[in-house]
């Protein structure tokens, strides 16, 4: 894995568990739900909208016609692209492409066996091992909390950190009319105005739906404001069944839907033809503790189902999950239930995958060495869902003809010329034989992966960045700072990571 453009388009098997009468009576579900019930919107703007497509409105509740959500979701393209301040990091949203972000949001963070708050120094690191990693394509927002840094500047400096230590696209502050004004305009200095990024959508906005039902006024802050921008938008329910949505995976289902094409419904009143995405995040609760699981058989239903029903629907999909786990610490449990969660994600078809790299103890904590993990797993993956190659040169009858009747192709010509790179090769398992294992120190897979993501910060390298367009930037954060009454002084010049102790 290394530096550069990687592409991956996932032309496995799509997993289908609904049956087209299945699909008709969630459909009908979903118009019940969101002309029975509707969904509350705690913000002026969207209620005038809906009601000025005809839509009832009743307090801050807005009540559908059957039909029209899946008619204004109709208008939203079905694929897109977005530019990355280097070319070849550049996306395709939809299709078969997918593309992957690292874990985003944790409060805290892992580094072997010490548990603590998420430091400004953590995110560098992490935003670093994404642009080292050569399978993760954006960083997202926050790979974890600065929490040393101020709570109403964080978004500048987050934002910032991302531009400076990455050359893809990243994702902006969605919570606050004002963070999503600041990020735009941090993106229009990177790509040469606003004009620009509204032409060649630039960063992303993650919303997250406040399930059961309802959208936040800040959350809807961040979706009219980038929709307004023409920046894609992925709307996303949050549901654990059994807290925030019915224990049925059909019931989730259907809400999920409803509060998706929501959302979407409203991105196409403030913009028609503004790329968005079908955001799903469904899984179980535990309904002995109470607690978040991950990676169980009806997390894998939902994946399937929602892909299903994107397909159906003619939109990009983000999946609930990358490498999702309940664990504690990078153990078999984090593995198994990460495999499993990723690997629905790609037989659902997935577009993009969010909290694919790094997720931990249900989302509370960033981890490294479960980072350096889920890279690997990604890889794996991947390498599985493209197309097998089949011709004259991949059949070999000339390695046949040398090696005859009972010999071995170790030193077939065949071979010598393919052996570099004719297999997948894992960058932190270990094939070695037990005598080798145990000279090299008896290492676990978890403490391999110390030695992974170590060896990411090792061999990362700065991308360049024009020096007059940093130099824009870092005013901008600074001045920004000021007028929301904090104090901040950038650094200038190159950067790296500090070493982790």
């Amino acid at each position: 894995m290394g530096y550069g453009a990687r592409v991956i388009a996932n032309t496995g098997p799509r997993v289908r568990v609904l049956s087209e009468e299945a699909l008709a009576t969630l459909e009908r579900g979903w118009d019940r739900l969101g002309s029975e019930v509707g969904v509350r919107f705690d913000h002026p703007r969207a209620l005038e909208l809906f009601r000025d497509a005809g839509q009832t409105v009743d307090g801050d509740v807005v009540r559908f016609d059957p039909g029209f959500l899946r008619s204004r979701a109709a208008s939203a393209p079905s694929a897109f692209r977005m530019t990355a301040r280097n070319p070849e990091r550049s996306l395709e949203i939809g299709g078969d492409r997918m593309i992957f972000a690292a874990t985003n949001g944790p409060p805290f963070v892992r580094m072997g066996d010490e548990r603590r708050d998420g430091t400004m120094a953590d995110l560098q690191r992490f935003l670093a091992m994404t642009q080292a990693s050569g399978v993760l394509d954006t960083p997202g927002r926050s790979i974890v909390e600065p929490n040393d840094v101020p709570l109403d500047v964080r978004h500048l400096l987050r934002a910032l950190e991302a531009i400076r230590l990455t050359d893809m696209v990243w994702s902006g502050e969605a919570s606050s009319e004002q963070g999503a004004a600041d990020c735009l305009e941090m993106a229009a200095i990177v790509h040469g105005g606003r004009e620009r990024i509204e032409a060649e959508p630039a960063i992303f906005c993650n919303v997250n739906v406040n399930s059961p039902m309802q959208f936040d006024s800040r959350m809807l802050e961040g979706l009219l404001t980038y929709s307004a921008a023409g920046q894609p938008v992925i709307v996303t329910p949050f549901l654990l069944m059994g807290a925030m949505a019915p224990v049925s995976v059909a019931a989730a289902l259907v809400q999920q839907t409803t509060e998706a094409l929501a959302g979407i419904a409203l991105i196409q009143l403030v913009r028609p033809g503004a790329p968005c995405v079908m955001g799903s995040f469904l899984s179980a609760t535990d309904m002995r503790s109470g607690s978040p699981s991950f990676g169980g058989p009806e997390s894998a239903f939902g994946l399937y189902a929602s892909g299903q029903i994107a397909r159906r629907l003619g939109l990009p999909w983000r999946s609930g999950g990358g490498g999702l786990t309940a664990s504690q610490t990078v153990d078999f449990q984090a593995g198994y239930e990460a495999f499993n969660t990723l690997t629905s994600a790609f037989l659902g078809g997935a577009n993009v995958c969010w909290q694919s790299a790094g997720w931990l103890e249900g989302g509370l904590v960033t981890c490294y060495e479960k980072f350096a993990a889920d890279c690997e797993l990604i890889d794996l993956l991947s390498q599985q869902a493209q197309a097998l190659v089949v011709d004259e040169a991949a059949l070999a009858f000339d390695a046949h003809l040398e090696v005859g009747h009972g010999g071995h192709f170790f030193g077939a010509a065949h071979t010598l010329e393919r052996f570099r790179d004719c297999f997948w090769r894992p960058t932190i398992g270990s094939t070695d034989n037990i005598d080798r294992w145990r000279r090299d120190g008896g290492l676990d897979y978890a403490q391999r992966a110390r030695g992974r993501w170590r060896g990411l910060l090792d061999r990362y390298q700065q991308p360049p960045l024009d020096e007059t367009v940093e130099q824009e930037l870092v005013e901008f954060v600074e001045r920004r700072a000021r007028e929301l009454g904090d104090h901040v002084e950038v650094r200038r010049g190159p950067l790296h990571p500090a070493p982790a102790g």
